[in-house]
């Protein structure tokens, strides 16, 4: 009987919110204050009919085309994070993509700021906007990505239907998980079973210490519970170009990238990137690469196929320095590079050594300008004045559109191309 009432009597103490401080806890009373909702406005503009109850219909296709365009509003919702006390956030691309007003609602302000977009990356699918008042802003300092545990926890915060912070935490499963892309590129992902939501797109990936080590991106819907992330060390660098010049440069190795035979891959169980050339005067040859080199990573991430390489190199900026593994002959050694912009005109150079074209702006886009005598566009019968309008599906505008894919993929042959000669259209690969 003693003991029963002795057992009510320690139940109704009420346990000390110090004795409930774990370090999850603090780690979101450390990082809260940095994480934003954001709110993004679209106006589309779409042709209405003035037929109702017909569906899909003749009539209704027919009448779309002469109704005047009607423009609507939509909204979307996702997070992001202070990482600079002037109010530079980072986020997703996908979550500013299109929008024609942004809005960041900063935790303990009574309104939202409209956000002014500084620059995006959507290939690695990382964007900076910034707000603007007469003070500083909360900010999280970005932390590393490079020292991950497997099996540590991890800790996302967002704002999931805009009802201000959800927090999940989880463990990590993969410091570096590679996904394939749609585009034939690879990505590299933290995997963790911490669940993102939708509206957490955006917000920051911590670990235990509330440091921030990655930016929340997206969910696996085929599989309960996988969440991937951007690792930080490659969102500071993107972060940083954006901040400081609006945009992502190119960086140029110099070398020309391709697949390395099945023997090697089975021999080591993974593959690498065979070097089939090496520019002069490129960072590369500064650095000592030669032909017949194996790229078997660069700064540690394993690196598989050209795509997969040019990936990579493309998250880093100008005067970077960068360690590659390689492979040459039987010997393994590090290689140090220095990566360059690109030299003036390199993708449409490219061009024209490994295709066999070069190309101009048209008034229909972009325009054959010449045919290199011998190359692979002459065996195919290409001439001066028909229009290039794709590559790898990607429409074409301005030449520009086609030196930037390019350069994004160095030595992915064969490329398929989209040839217009006046009302026709041919799909070609080349070379």
């Amino acid at each position: 009987m003693v003991c029963f009432v002795l057992g009510l009597v320690l139940a109704a103490v009420p346990v000390r919110a110090y004795e409930r401080r774990t370090p999850v806890v603090e780690a979101i009373e450390k990082a809260g204050p940095a994480v934003v909702n954001i709110r993004t406005e679209q106006i589309v503009k779409r042709r209405s009919s003035p037929l109702f109850g017909f569906g899909d219909s003749l009539f209704e296709d027919f009448f779309r085309d002469f109704a005047p365009p009607r423009a609507y509003r939509t909204q979307s919702l996702g997070s992001g994070v202070l990482i600079d006390p002037r109010g530079f956030v980072l986020t997703n691309a996908h979550v500013i993509e299109q929008a024609s007003k942004v809005f960041v609602a900063v935790p303990g302000q009574p309104r939202e700021l409209e956000a002014k977009i500084v620059g995006s990356d959507p290939r690695l699918d990382l964007a900076v906007v910034r707000i603007q008042a007469d003070r500083d802003f909360p900010f999280l300092q970005p932390g590393h990505s490079d020292d991950l545990l497997l099996g540590e926890t991890v800790i996302a915060i967002g704002n999931p239907l805009g009802l201000g912070h959800s927090v999940t935490t989880g463990v990590l499963s993969a410091a570096s998980r590679r996904i394939p892309l749609p585009d034939g590129g690879v990505a590299h992902f933290i995997q963790s079973d911490a669940l993102i939501n939708p509206g957490n797109s955006g917000g920051p990936l911590l670990n235990i210490n509330g440091e921030l080590i990655g930016i929340n991106t997206a969910i696996a819907r085929q599989a309960q519970g996988i969440g991937f992330s951007i690792p930080i060390d490659m969102a500071r660098r993107v972060a940083a170009d954006l901040i400081g010049h609006g945009r992502r440069r190119p960086v140029w190795l110099g070398v020309m990238p391709g697949a390395v035979n099945e023997a090697l891959v089975r021999s080591r169980g993974v593959g690498g990137v065979l070097v089939t050339g090496v520019e002069s005067k490129s960072p590369a040859k500064k650095a000592g690469l030669q032909v017949a080199d194996v790229i078997l990573s660069v700064d540690g991430e394993v690196v598989e196929s050209p795509a997969e390489l040019q990936m990579l190199l493309s998250s880093y900026t100008p005067e970077s320095r960068i360690k590659l593994d390689v492979l040459r002959g039987r010997r393994k050694l590090s290689v140090e590079v220095t990566l360059a912009s690109p030299p003036q005109g390199y993708g449409l150079d490219y061009l024209d050594r490994t295709f066999g074209f070069t190309v101009s702006d048209g008034a229909q886009g972009v325009e054959v300008a010449e045919v290199t005598p011998g190359g692979p566009a002459e065996g195919i019968g290409l001439e001066p004045g028909d229009r290039v309008a794709e590559i790898a599906g990607q429409k074409l505008e301005k030449t520009r559109d086609l030196e930037q894919y390019l350069q994004r993929h160095l030595g992915e042959v064969p490329q398929k191309f989209l040839f217009v000669r006046g009302n026709r259209g041919y799909y070609v690969e080349l070379p």
